[in-house]
This record gives C-alpha cells, structure tokens and sequence, in this order.
C-alpha cells in the first residue's frame, strides 16, 4: 500500500514537471496537436481508488498544470470531468468476470482492445472538454474538433509508447 502511493506521487511529480516544462511548448500542425501527457497520471490510477480521491487527485493535477500554464481552471475543470467519468466507464467495459484486486489499468493487465477502449475515451472526452472550454464558443467547432482529434491521437500515441517504455510487464502471478 505505502508502495503504492509513493509509486503514484513519483508518477505525479514528473509526469506535472514533464508537462510543464518541457511538453507544453510542444505544438505540431500550427498548434493543431499538443501533448498532454499528464492525463496519464489520471489514467494509470488503481482501479480500487475511491471515487473521491479520484476527484480530489484529478483536481490537484489539474490545478498543477493550471499553474505551469496560467489557464485559470481549465485543465482544472477538464481533469474533474476525467476523474468523474473514469469509474462510469469502467464499470461500463469491464470484463465479463469483473477486476481482479490489484489490477492496473493498463496495457499489460487487461489487454490492447480494452486499453485502447479506456484510454481513447478519456482522453478524447479530457481535450474535447478542455479545448471547448478554450474558446468557450462552438462558432468554429469544426476546427476545434479537429485540434481534439489531432491532440487526442498525438496525446493518446504518446500514453501507450510510456505504457510500454516505463511500466514493465508484470511477473506472472505477481500482484
């Protein structure tokens, strides 16, 4: 358990301080694609977290990178919709024979399929609540739908090469 949470506070400073100084100022296709990797903290949170903490820790990430960014709530906001949705869609793709304790959701527990599912989906709902709220306006949705999908696909490339880079498959056996 101690374990763990140091494992997940590692995760959130450098995956933050990523963020904040380094990946932030990366922009492909004029700014039509931005990395926000940080969503990876939200992501690789156990399965048996508490749907509060799940909140609260969604809030904290996001106000870190509000800071780095000076966007006022934004990623803030983007991050609670994340948190918030996390648990419904879990239980909505869940296995047939349910979580094993000590689950992750990643990778190598439940499989490509389901983490393309999962992660796809957050992240897609994570940038389309962020970048809306941007330009808090849908004169131009097509091009702000654009921007999600382009930073969804760039954000979501970059979740699954750090899946498999920096969270080695598991010992069978092994929880």
């Amino acid at each position: 358990m101690a374990g763990e949470i140091v494992k997940n506070t590692g995760r959130f400073v450098l995956l933050i301080l990523l963020q904040g100084l380094i990946l932030n100022d990366v922009h492909l296709w004029q700014g039509m694609a931005v990395p926000f990797l940080y969503v990876l903290f939200l992501l690789m949170l156990p399965l048996e977290t508490p749907r509060w903490l799940e909140l609260l820790l969604g809030a904290a990430c996001g106000i870190s990178i509000d800071m780095f960014t000076n966007t006022m709530g934004m990623h803030a906001s983007a991050c609670l919709v994340l948190a918030y949705i996390r648990p419904l869609l879990l239980k909505a793709i869940a296995p047939r024979d349910g979580y094993e304790f000590g689950m992750r959701p990643s990778v190598h527990d439940l499989g490509i399929g389901w983490y393309f599912k999962y992660a796809l989906v957050l992240i897609f709902i994570h940038h389309f609540w962020l970048f809306f709220l941007e330009v808090y306006s849908f004169t131009g949705f097509f091009n702000t739908l654009l921007r999600v999908v382009l930073s969804t696909v760039f954000t979501f490339t970059l979740v699954v090469l750090s899946e498999y880079l920096t969270f080695p498959k598991r010992a069978a056996g092994r929880v």
